[in-house]
């Protein structure tokens, strides 16, 4: 196992392949890599995880084609597929 014995999964972010910890949260995985802007508000303004629990709802993102996930209260799978609204 690499990395001090966790285990890693495969998960596309945006389109770019990466590895990140089992068992982490998909907030916590965009997190890690410098992913805060997570959609845009309706004024155009970029809005992230607040709240980290699923009170909130502004961590929402697009996981497996499904719109409107809470990234916060979905374990990261192995091989799955994230969108972000801030796409650059």
């Amino acid at each position: 196992m690499p990395r001090g014995g966790q285990s890693r999964i495969s998960i596309v972010i945006n389109g770019d392949r990466v590895e990140v910890p089992a068992g982490i949260t998909v907030a916590a995985a965009l997190f890690n890599l410098g992913i805060t802007a997570l959609r845009t508000s309706v004024s155009g303004e970029p809005r992230g995880p607040v709240c980290a629990m699923g009170v909130c709802f502004e961590c929402r993102v697009t996981i497996d084609s499904r719109p409107h996930q809470r990234a916060c209260l979905t374990a990261a799978v192995d091989g799955m597929h994230i969108q972000t609204a801030s796409t650059s």
